[in-house]
């Protein structure tokens, strides 16, 4: 060892915590509630997950109703309840759902998706900077769904808006980081979290995204589709964790060659470079008893 480790704390999530709008959460894995196979899996999953933000969607539930199961599998004495407006056309329809949302539930947080193409489900980004900046002049906290667009991105965030949300492959493909290189520029300029959000298959891709340096992922498909909802929400949920770990602790160097792991100074056994050549250059002892000699062994 070069120093004492003692020099490094270990990371304690509730001394990193994601902070958003003013508020802080030591999770950094955001959920949607749709396509579970029933309302147990989703409650399951959120317990498993430890999320601390949920995601609905307007068009799915009733906001403010006491019975909606949906929103009965959320506790909102500690988990910020996030309303979505997926399947807004255009900035138009996104502004009437966000602000009929607040009207029901008294939440000013929206997740703005604005998704005109039925079967690519991109994100406008005219419309959505449209909507963003409506939403924004009317006091709502606006956490925008965006392609991997580094200039929307900037822009975004100089508008006002809480976080940007760029995502890593198409909604519900579970493909993947296939926008790697644009959400690292994104990180690179952002002065607001970035959440990555939509194409996140397996844990796998999780902790890389969280090795970029992003300070969340959003997930639904890759948990409501799996075999077993609640343990996957388990698997994503120590991925998210080990993937900032990773980040922080700062990932070693890639190189194209192979380099010794062990030093050659310092070993076990040598004082100093001296007695290191000095033991490298002396003769042979004797065979052990029963041994062949090499010499022997390969005049043979």
């Amino acid at each position: 060892m070069t120093q004492d480790s003692s020099t490094h704390p270990i990371h304690d999530p509730v001394d990193d915590p994601l902070i958003i709008a003013g508020k802080a959460f030591t999770s950094r894995l955001i959920i949607g509630t749709g396509k579970y196979p029933s309302f147990d899996d989703l409650r399951n999953t959120i317990d498993s997950t430890g999320a601390q933000i949920v995601t609905v969607a307007l068009r799915r539930v009733s906001m403010g109703n006491q019975a909606d199961r949906t929103l009965n599998c959320i506790d909102t004495s500690r988990i910020q309840l996030l309303p979505n407006t997926s399947g807004a056309r255009d900035a138009a329809e996104a502004v009437r759902l966000a602000r009929m949302a607040r009207a029901a539930s008294g939440h000013n947080w929206v997740k703005l998706e604005v998704t005109p193409d039925p079967v690519t489900l991109l994100p406008d980004p005219v419309e959505t900077f449209k909507a963003a900046q409506l939403l924004i002049e009317d006091g709502f906290v606006v956490l925008p769904y965006i392609s991997a667009d580094p200039i929307l991105a900037r822009q975004l965030q100089e508008m006002g808006c809480a976080t940007v949300m760029p995502l890593a492959a198409p909604i519900g493909t579970n493909k993947g980081l296939l926008t790697r290189e644009f959400i690292r520029t994104i990180v690179e300029q952002a002065t607001v979290p970035v959440v990555v959000d939509a194409g996140l298959g397996a844990p796998s891709h999780a902790a890389a995204a969280m090795e970029l340096g992003v300070d969340a992922v959003m997930l639904n498909t890759a948990l409501s589709t799996a075999a077993n909802p609640p343990l996957m929400g388990q698997a994503f949920r120590l991925a998210v964790e080990a993937g900032r770990r990773g980040y922080l602790a700062g990932l070693g160097r890639v190189l194209d060659g192979a380099v010794a792991s062990s030093p050659e100074t310092d070993r076990v056994g040598a004082n100093d470079a001296t007695t290191q050549t000095k033991d490298s250059q002396a003769e042979p002892g004797p065979p052990r008893e029963g041994a062949t000699p090499l010499t022997g062994f390969l005049d043979s």
